[in-house]
């Protein structure tokens, strides 16, 4: 399949958004390693100053726009988002002083809208969930002139491909990585860097069993649209695939694993244990999968993408004091 972009406009995003942040460490941590049986390396994009690896594609979908002729330059955008891709618009747009407006579910996490309220966006909350939120701000970019910004888009992925390209600069020997899957950026941009670079390193897509879309849709080959997402972990909340995602992402992941919220709450409780790190539920979702194939794992070279620590304090209080004794990765 033909790349979105080159290697020279990947490193060229890498230069645009590390003059802003500075590159996330990717650490092979040697407890983590012992109770899994590999050499476990985690890319900490919780590091990043939103929490979370999408900032990346906030800065160079906004470097994309100011770089548009100034009659189609917009007066301001929208887009939908469980909170993480919100908040990466509203950090970009309050550097290039664009205004952002972002619709979330009602429900939604209070922890991030309160986040993408100190970052200057203006919040609106509507819809039962991602896909809902996402119509209505369709809706509400015709009502008020506003530019739609969509979930997925190639600067959105060349912009996050940007951590991939930290990863595989730092460990190039990789036998395999995990990389949690919602919209599909920051899968398809590990597709993309790993590609560019000439590697051979298996990319394994993670959803979540509670948001079995994206799972079968790569399955059937087409998008499948399922019900309403139910699970924790609300990165991964979607109900179906984005066709140019799903495509990158059949020719170039090797498979997808679903995996449950209990794996997924194992999992957050082990990053803790093992490298003091906080994950949200979709940051931990690639380390409960890799949990999950341990042993075809066992003695290999493998990372996962700690994709954003942005979780609720009440919710990752009781994952942390859980005592259900299931937590077979801790064994």
């Amino acid at each position: 399949m033909r790349p979105l972009f080159t290697l020279d406009a990947l490193r060229a995003a890498a230069d645009l958004v590390h003059a802003v942040i500075p590159p996330t460490p990717q650490i092979a941590w040697p407890l983590l390693s012992k109770r899994l049986g590999a050499e476990v390396w985690v890319k900490h994009e919780n590091h990043t100053p939103v929490g979370a690896f999408k900032v990346r594609g906030g800065l160079v979908y906004v470097d994309h726009l100011a770089k548009l002729p100034a009659a189609e330059r917009p007066a301001g955008v929208i887009s939908a988002t469980r909170g993480n891709h919100g908040q990466s618009l509203a950090f970009a747009g309050a550097r290039a002083g664009l205004p952002v407006t972002i619709v979330v579910p009602e429900g939604n996490s209070p922890g991030k809208n309160a986040a993408m309220r100190a970052l200057g966006a203006e919040l609106v909350e509507a819809g039962a969930d991602f896909d809902a939120a996402k119509a209505e701000a369709v809706a509400l970019a015709d009502a008020r002139g506003l530019t739609m910004v969509p979930p997925f888009a190639e600067p959105l992925v060349r912009g996050v491909a940007t951590y991939a390209l930290e990863l595989f600069t730092a460990a190039p020997d990789l036998d395999a990585v995990y990389v949690p899957v919602g919209c599909g950026s920051g899968l398809c941009g590990m597709i993309q860097a790993r590609d560019l670079l000439g590697l051979r390193t298996e990319i394994i897509a993670v959803t979540a069993a509670g948001a079995p879309g994206f799972a079968r849709s790569f399955a059937a080959g087409r998008p499948v649209t399922g019900a309403p997402a139910d699970t924790m972990a609300d990165g991964l909340a979607v109900r179906g695939a984005i066709p140019e995602a799903l495509a990158i992402a059949t020719a170039g992941a090797a498979r997808v694993v679903e995996v449950t919220d209990a794996e997924i709450e194992a999992a957050m409780r082990l990053l803790f244990e093992a490298t003091h790190n906080v994950a949200e539920g979709a940051g931990a979702a690639a380390l409960a999968a890799l949990a999950r194939e341990r042993s075809t794992m066992a003695g290999r070279r493998v990372a996962v993408v700690l994709t954003g620590g942005n979780v609720d304090r009440d919710v990752y209080a009781a994952v942390l004091g859980a005592t259900d004794g299931s937590e077979s990765v801790a064994a």
